[in-house]
């Protein structure tokens, strides 16, 4: 069965965020990921990786300001600088953290501005973060979200994601598949993640509707586990869900679909 990574973003969220480390490692979680590490201090991050046997798997880049809506800033032309400048932290901090990959967010389309010049913006943050990444030892990946719950975000689709891959031209560049997302914008889950399998180093789940736990919609995530292993699937699953109450009471999920002990 795959590794499954708690997301700290959204699970466990019923105590502090720092306390979330302890709680993942008392639920079986040997992995962790969330959206951004900048609030702390990297060094107190890494104590909480340490003192509970925790490996960092994911975060993301700068996004711009979240609190205010933003969901990223690498299309857009008139943040270059602020791109550029939050490629430089999110390097630091993945390499202090031991993270081997950073997640970039498109953004949402602003009114008014040209969607050609939106992908050129793109493409060339992207052309520029690739190799810095790279350098680091890190691998950059871009995800596709769907536009229900997030309207006018830029990246949809995993065929999206594949040519703006090969536009830019990076070895160093890959998707972040959310089966969530995705089973939102285009289906066809098994058969999509087969054929990309070697741009997807990490996947999210969740199911829908609701975004709550694996085995509360229509997704077939028995299947789906099994199929990954059937695959080769070496990477991580983030667990990206709404928990639909106590986080730990709703783990259930783990031995029932995975007939992990």
């Amino acid at each position: 069965m795959p590794r499954f990574a708690a997301n700290l973003t959204m699970l466990f969220n019923e105590v502090p965020f720092l306390d979330r480390f302890e709680k993942a490692a008392a639920a079986g979680f040997s992995g962790v990921e969330y959206l951004f590490p900048y609030d702390f201090p990297v060094e107190e991050l890494v104590g909480k990786l340490k003192a509970n046997g925790l490996t960092q798997v994911l975060h993301n880049m700068p996004a711009g300001n979240w609190g205010g809506g933003e969901r990223g800033i690498a299309i857009l032309p008139d943040r270059v600088d602020e791109f550029r400048a939050g490629v430089d932290k999110a390097i630091a901090y993945a390499t202090a953290l031991g993270a081997p990959q950073v997640n970039i967010l498109a953004g949402i389309a602003p009114a008014g501005v040209e969607r050609e010049m939106l992908h050129k913006t793109f493409v060339e943050n992207l052309k520029y973060a690739a190799p810095k990444v790279k350098e680091a030892g890190i691998k950059l990946l871009i995800e596709p979200i769907n536009t229900r719950d997030i309207p006018g975000f830029f990246l949809n689709y995993t065929k999206q994601a594949k040519a703006i891959i090969e536009e830019v031209g990076s070895d160093n560049l890959f998707i972040q598949y959310d089966i969530y997302h995705m089973q939102i914008m285009e289906g066809d889950l098994a058969r999509t993640i087969e054929a990309n399998l070697a741009l997807i180093p990490h996947i999210q789940l969740a199911d829908n509707p609701g975004r709550n736990e694996p085995g509360t919609g229509e997704i077939n995530y028995e299947f789906l586990f099994r199929f990954l292993d059937s695959i080769g699937y070496a990477g991580w699953v983030g667990c990206e869900y709404k928990p639909k109450g106590d986080t730990a009471a709703g783990l259930g999920w783990l031995k029932t679909l995975t007939g992990a002990a």
